[in-house]
């Protein structure tokens, strides 16, 4: 050991690999936030990111680290454009904005729609130049979200978008919570889909997808949010509810409610299937911001909701914790975290008690560490 070693007695605790959130959509201020909960990465999976900003946030302690998708493949006028109209000052890489580089601060700033092979071959190398970490595309209709009807991609600049995110290096992970999405999106031989299906029980798609070895990012908490639930009882947890600012409070307390015909028993029962066919499952959130209609998720605290539902879903307590550490690490290629091993990262995150056991435990931090930097205690 080194003479000017820290020596930090763990007596009683457990020392875990930083969090991974694998599916959200960040700003600097919900990064600072995010490693207050031990989450010191997320992956952000649709934002505008400024070359300038994502050196800011890999060079501050204070702060979780980012990768990002940079802007989605979607269609002309498909989701989530619904959101906000392009030409909005507030409207921010498909999603409401955050805080991290609005639409604004780009002046000639478009959503750039894909509807033919031709524009997702030129988008898709903007991506890359503008230094997206991976690809996304989008295939909703608008059911799950609350507007039926939206325009959706096609087969042609789908296979295009998985062609040449490949082509790149990159990759590729849709938006598909239908079923019949996921299934356009595994057979197009996407890497991952970023959300669970939710509409009902489909054990043939829970077969090509374990076949294909695509991994999928359940985001429970947004689920359970779209489904009408609440995040009351998870703010309710003094360890959730004295580490967050209290518009982010209210928001947690919230739900979306858009698509109330779900069942989240079912949900639930699709990533115990998913888990029993060997899929890989990472643990993802899709926070966004404070915002009313965005409800029920906070950024940090939720991935250790996301944990506890993946239990309930099935998983131990180490499955659960693998699907926020070591899978997202292997599955995108994070080689210097994830895991406590020489020459990693010292991205780590010190609790009381034995999540291995009680996954709730998690939430009990005594300490967090980032890049070896030990965080301050939150207020």
């Amino acid at each position: 050991m080194p003479a000017d070693a820290t020596v930090v007695d763990a007596g009683g605790g457990t020392l875990l690999p930083g969090l991974i959130d694998s599916h959200c959509h960040t700003s600097m201020e919900s990064l600072r936030l995010a490693l207050r909960f031990g989450v010191t990465t997320e992956l952000d999976m649709m934002g505008y990111w400024p070359a300038q900003q994502r050196r800011v946030a890999a060079e501050s302690d204070d702060l979780a680290d980012v990768r990002t998708a940079g802007m989605g493949i979607t269609a002309p006028g498909g989701h989530p454009t619904e959101y906000a109209p392009p030409e909005d000052d507030d409207f921010e890489g498909g999603e409401p904005s955050n805080g991290h580089g609005d639409a604004s601060d780009s002046p000639d700033f478009e959503f750039p729609f894909c509807s033919t092979p031709e524009e997702t071959v030129r988008m898709i190398e903007q991506q890359v130049a503008h230094g997206s970490d991976y690809i996304k595309i989008l295939i909703e209709d608008g059911t799950v979200v609350g507007y039926p009807g939206l325009p959706v991609v096609s087969d042609e600049v789908l296979a295009t978008a998985v062609k040449e995110a490949h082509r790149h290096n990159r990759l590729i992970i849709a938006h598909a919570t239908k079923a019949d999405a996921a299934r356009r999106a595994v057979r197009a031989g996407v890497d991952g889909l970023g959300h669970l299906f939710v509409d009902g029980s489909h054990p043939d798609l829970v077969s090509e997808i374990a076949d294909a070895d695509t991994f999928v990012i359940p985001t429970l908490t947004v689920v359970s949010s779209a489904l009408g639930h609440t995040g009351a009882d998870f703010a309710a947890d003094p360890r959730v509810s004295a580490k967050l600012p209290p518009a982010w409070l209210e928001s947690l307390r919230g739900s979306m409610n858009v698509y109330p015909q779900g069942r989240l028993e079912d949900a639930l029962a699709t990533v115990a299937a998913l888990r029993a066919a060997r899929v890989d499952l990472l643990a993802g959130t899709d926070t966004t911001a404070p915002m009313p209609g965005f409800g029920g998720m906070a950024h940090g605290a939720s991935v250790h909701h996301e944990l506890q539902l993946l239990v309930s879903a099935g998983l131990t307590p180490v499955q659960a914790l693998r699907a926020a550490t070591s899978t997202p690490a292997r599955r995108f290629g994070l080689t210097d975290r994830g895991r406590i091993v020489g020459g990693a990262r010292a991205d780590l995150l010190l609790v009381d008690g034995d999540p291995t056991t009680t996954i709730s435990d998690t939430l009990s931090i005594r300490a967090v560490w980032r890049r070896g930097v030990r965080q301050p205690a939150a207020a």
